[in-house]
């Protein structure tokens, strides 16, 4: 880590931990204040998606706060509403090749459940060494994830790891401001059997060819004298709630091919797939022993932009990857 970055990791930790707890308390108070309808109304169209009143409060802030930082090192942030192609040097002016290090951020990965109060967001960040457009996912040293909840859940957690280090749990009472270490372990199952196991299909788009190979993929994995195993779904709208979820054990398999969907209909990639800010904490996941695959079963070597389209598998432990990677890739593929 010395040879990439030039403080020891406490002082990146330390400085992101206080971002995003000031980001997820900015927006806690807002929840409270302000109903739903103010903060679902669209607030512009960015390259096919939307950005809503609740995401252009947070994204303010999180510039503000990062030009702060920016007074003791240089860095790029990677996030959306920021500049045409998301990367944005600070301080302004500064060539990204002069930063130290790349930030990339999803102030809110789940808006659509949040605004309306149904479920929590996460707030999703992730810091790499600067090797400028060459640096992906696979570079990433260090990766935060904290809940954004709703108005009226009072616990939320907040995670990190550092890459080779292991992963960090905490649950932080919303009411009294006590924080608490907690253990955080991902199923050992080796079925998916009584468990939560999902195709990502939460837009129209590809939904109805996901479903068609999710029906042929049950019936290789439980084959004919089980027409109804008994497996559930989860279809959480917000990457970072699913990777929790294979982390903490809630679930145990987690497929979003929604890249692939488009491509077999010979559709434009959908801006409505995950991006590469959206998967920028599969690294506390993967400390912690899941199992994150692209597509073709390799690693997640997508740039750090806000424009990738990706595809991801994940499995919450190994034996489950061994028993049913092989059967997802022929069906993808046609291959084992």
């Amino acid at each position: 880590m010395s040879l990439l970055l030039s403080r020891d990791v406490s002082h990146y930790l330390n400085r992101l931990r206080q971002i995003h707890l000031r980001l997820r308390d900015h927006l806690h108070r807002l929840m409270q204040s302000q109903d739903p309808a103010t903060l679902s109304a669209v607030s512009h169209e960015a390259d096919g998606d939307t950005q809503y009143r609740i995401d252009a409060q947070v994204e303010s802030l999180l510039i503000d706060l990062c030009r702060e930082w920016a007074r003791e090192v240089p860095f790029v942030l990677i996030a959306e509403g920021i500049s045409a192609d998301g990367w944005y040097p600070l301080p302004e002016g500064t060539p990204a090749s002069e930063a130290e290090f790349l930030l990339i951020v999803d102030p809110i990965d789940g808006t659509r459940p949040l605004m309306y109060d149904k479920r929590s967001a996460w707030l999703l960040s992730g810091i790499a060494p600067n090797f400028g457009r060459e640096t992906t996912l696979e570079h990433l040293l260090i990766a935060m994830q904290t809940e954004l909840p709703i108005t009226r859940q009072h616990k939320a957690y907040h995670l990190w790891a550092v890459r080779g280090q292991g992963a960090h749990a905490e649950v932080h009472d919303m009411l009294s401001g006590v924080v608490a270490p907690t253990p955080i372990q991902p199923s050992r199952a080796n079925t998916l059997e009584h468990g939560f196991a999902t195709f990502v299909k939460v837009f129209p788009e590809g939904k109805a060819l996901i479903a068609e190979l999710e029906a042929r993929f049950w019936h290789r994995v439980f084959g004919k004298a089980r027409q109804n195993p008994c497996v559930f779904e989860d279809q959480y709208a917000s990457t970072g709630g699913q990777l929790f979820e294979l982390m903490c054990g809630h679930d145990r398999f987690v497929a979003d091919l929604r890249p692939w969907a488009f491509r077999q209909m010979e559709m434009p990639i959908s801006p409505l797939t995950c991006h590469p800010y959206d998967i920028c904490t599969a690294l506390i996941a993967t400390e912690l022993g899941v199992q994150i695959t692209d597509l073709e079963g390799a690693p997640l070597r997508v740039p750090l932009d806000i424009r990738a389209p990706v595809g991801w598998i994940g499995y919450a432990n190994a034996e489950l990857r061994r028993t049913l990677e092989p059967v997802l890739m022929e069906l993808l593929w046609g291959r084992g």
